[in-house]
């Protein structure tokens, strides 16, 4: 069976079809193939040649933009030959420039392996020497220093730079030859760890330039939103933006499945992904499935199997799961097994999201909403990559934002994907990186001002008081006594890190706000697939200790918040009342915890922990005397209609900014003290905050528009996971108010319906 007539046979299914919403047909799109006047150098002509290769429109683009000396952000689907794009520049550059040298920085390890096959073919079909070599954390020392002299591309990561540029004489020979930086999968460097990497890339350049050297930036990156404005501020520099995709496509159909909609029998999600993934094997369908987790990554493969071996239509090994923590060279067996198709399906977490090779793959399902458009375009993606037909199914969790998606396939289809946010105000995240920037090179408060742009003055004078900086004749150096890339790991604002510890072995590490939400004594903490019992959590020293269980309930903290506001920075009018932007400070308390088996909560214990207090952006809206007479009239419960609008404007805040609704807490009352009146507040989640809450009042339009469209949709009557629930609710979901709810949201509606245009 083919792709096109698996998609007809679902539709015509009884067992199928109801769950049915709507079904998007994309044409084929033949190649569109460059200037034939621009050719790369004869060796790389060659190797094109013999290969029977054509660059496409964009690649030649990018061949012409590189020999002009400009950086380039390259922002094309998946499966369009960025890989190329790039390598066919750098191999040309590092041709005619026999000293030359190029830094290709990757998010993850396993892309990385996977892209210095490519670099290798490359290097042997057309005798560009260019040794490429990986320098990461599993790279052993004794291979370290030979790299470091003879690699001329060298494959690393985010981490490992962080660690090395305080030893950068050692790579003197390698930073003052370098001529690019290739930043591939660029869009995954958003939020903290997309503020922290923007000024990593300042440490970079700012260390390669005292070689002598400002290389040009290569950035690949997915569909965003705002791809300018943020490759800008990731790396401080002007780009030339490269979006036109002249690589052909197969045609391909995406399905949105809803099990919600069923009205016969019902459904689960994780239950219909088990149905479409099996149906799709036993119809010899090379098939890709995504899940939210690593355990419903093994759970959903361990449930497919069984079916089939049910059915007698399959062995008990035919589909596999696939997550981080497996062996690399047991991760490297299962993609090769699904590229020659000695299994017929993986069941993955977003580990295979990235462009690792992993062949041509027929279906791609999504048990889930991925969480962001650019998610789930890159994961879709990977089905049909070598033109042939092919079919993406999206199985709909019952949340707001994806049920909002499912009902409206227009905006699925048809808006462009998120803004990725990058803050580069944190006055934490500053004050970190000017610490680790102190031991590379001396920290000169005026000169260094091109890298540090805000609050360089303030983060320097701190930390001469604390004894961390030295001013010297050439200026403020670091001397501290631990190294500080261990002090500031990336990824995170505070640099205090937990090591969770199991039997004395290290498995993970957390941020202060994770080890209390997840490993409080008595949690039970997931890693790996796999559940963890944690029996202290030592504040003193960062330590959690954990050991394994296997019990079958999950933890859930139960905290309570209050929030203080310190100052309101700007404000817009509303019909009832005011719209604000400002910074305020959060207060959390860890109370107690519940035990929950199911869906039954058997137990609720104390707890203990100290009070988290951190200052953050937010932005609020009050409502005054008149919208709450008249809802008050109407029988409404104002506490309740508060906390309704609270969830929906969280839950559809990735609609706009690539976030996790984890990224974001609320807190709502029918009376604060700041403000004197009515109140629901939205905040960025982080110390200092990251940006989230400044481009959702910038664009409060959109934002408002679509929590009142899936809350006044929705067929519940008095609320439900798909509306005004939350799963991270503190209050348990009480008091809430859906009637309430959607009057304020429709005033809000009314009121900013022309703020975003």
């Amino acid at each position: 069976m083919k792709a096109d007539e698996f998609v007809h046979y679902i539709k015509e299914s009884p067992s199928f079809r109801e769950c049915i919403e709507y079904i998007q047909e994309m044409p084929e799109k033949k190649p569109e193939y460059g200037d034939i006047d621009i050719k790369p150098a004869d060796p790389l002509n060659r190797f094109l040649e013999e290969n029977n290769l054509k660059l496409y429109s964009h690649q030649t683009k990018a061949l012409r933009c590189m020999r002009e000396g400009k950086n380039i952000l390259l922002s094309t689907p998946t499966a369009s030959g960025k890989t190329l794009a790039f390598n066919i520049p750098v191999f040309e550059s590092l041709f005619f420039n026999k000293k030359g040298t190029a830094l290709y920085i990757y998010p993850a390890k396993a892309l990385t392996n996977d892209q210095l096959n490519s670099l290798k073919f490359l290097e042997n079909k057309t005798g560009i020497c260019v040794f490429p070599a990986v320098y990461d954390g599993d790279t052993s020392t004794h291979k370290r220093s030979g790299i470091r002299e003879n690699s001329r591309i060298i494959l690393t990561n985010p981490y490992e730079i962080n660690a090395v540029l305080a030893w950068h004489h050692k790579w003197e020979r390698f930073f003052s030859s370098l001529q690019v930086i290739v930043i591939d999968e660029v869009h995954q460097y958003r939020g903290i760890f997309g503020s922290q990497m923007a000024y990593l890339i300042r440490r970079l350049k700012r260390v390669v330039q005292y070689y002598g050297k400002s290389p040009i930036f290569f950035l690949s990156s997915a569909t965003l939103a705002n791809p300018l404005e943020f490759a800008e501020q990731l790396i401080g520099e002007k780009f030339t933006f490269i979006d036109t995709d002249g690589s052909p496509k197969g045609a391909r159909y995406f399905i949105l499945y809803n099990p919600g909609k069923s009205l016969s029998r019902e459904l689960s999600v994780h239950g219909e992904t088990v149905r479409l993934l099996t149906e799709s094997v036993k119809n010899g369908l090379h098939t890709l499935c995504f899940t939210q987790s690593r355990q419903m990554a093994e759970q959903i493969s361990l449930w497919s199997n069984e079916r089939l071996f049910q059915f007698k239509t399959g062995k008990k090994d035919e589909i596999a799961s696939y997550r981080a923590g497996y062996l690399p060279k047991d991760r490297r067996k299962l993609e090769n097994d699904l590229k020659t198709e000695q299994i017929k399906a993986l069941v993955s977490t977003n580990a295979l999201e990235l462009g690792i090779d992993i062949g041509s793959l027929d279906v791609v399902i999504l048990s889930g909403y991925p969480g962001t458009m650019i998610s789930t375009w890159q994961q879709s993606g990977r089905a049909g990559r070598r033109n042939t037909t092919s079919c993406s199914i999206l199985v709909a969790f019952p949340d707001p934002l994806s049920q909002y998606y499912v009902n409206h396939h227009e905006v699925f289809f048809g808006s462009p994907n998120e803004e990725a946010i990058i803050d580069l105000t944190n006055p934490f995240i500053i004050s970190g990186q000017v610490l680790l920037a102190s031991a590379e090179l001396p920290v000169n408060p005026v000169s260094d001002a091109v890298y540090f742009p805000y609050d360089l003055h303030e983060a320097v004078e701190s930390h001469r008081k604390s004894k961390l900086l030295a001013n010297t004749l050439k200026g403020y150096v670091y001397c501290g006594r631990k190294r500080p890339y261990e002090l500031i790991p990336l990824g995170t604002i505070s640099g205090i890190s937990y090591l969770v510890l199991c039997h004395g072995k290290v498995i993970e590490t957390l941020s202060l706000n994770q080890a209390y939400r997840e490993a409080y004594p008595g949690a039970i903490l997931l890693h790996q697939g796999e559940k963890y019992l944690s029996n202290m959590l030592d504040l003193d020293n960062h330590i959690v200790h954990v050991e394994r269980t296997d019990v079958e309930y999950f933890t859930k903290p139960l905290k309570d918040i209050t929030l203080d506001l310190i100052k309101e920075d700007c404000e817009s009018k509303w019909e009832f009342g005011r719209l604000v932007k400002g910074e305020v400070s959060v207060t959390e308390c860890y109370s107690a915890f519940k035990k929950i088996e199911g869906d039954n909560i058997i137990g609720i214990e104390p707890l203990s922990l100290p009070i988290l207090t951190f200052t953050t952006k937010s932005l609020f809206f009050t409502l005054n005397h008149e919208i709450i007479q008249i809802m008050s009239e109407n029988g409404f419960d104002i506490a309740g209609s508060l906390h309704g609008a609270e969830h929906a404007l969280i839950a559809m805040m990735p609609l706009l900014v690539l976030c996790d609704r984890r990224d974001i807490g609320g807190l709502s009352t029918p009376f604060h003290i700041s403000t004197g009146c009515p109140t629901v507040f939205i905040y960025d989640g982080y110390e200092g905050g990251i940006g989230l809450t400044d481009r959702a009042y910038e664009r409060f339009g959109d934002l408002i528009s679509a929590a009142y469209t899936v809350v006044k949709e929705c067929t519940c009557t008095h609320g439900c996971p798909s509306c005004i629930y939350s799963p991270k609710c503190g209050n348990e979901n009480q008091p809430l108010d859906k009637r309430g709810t959607i009057m304020i949201l429709s005033s809000l509606a009314r009121s900013f319906k022309n703020v975003s245009q």
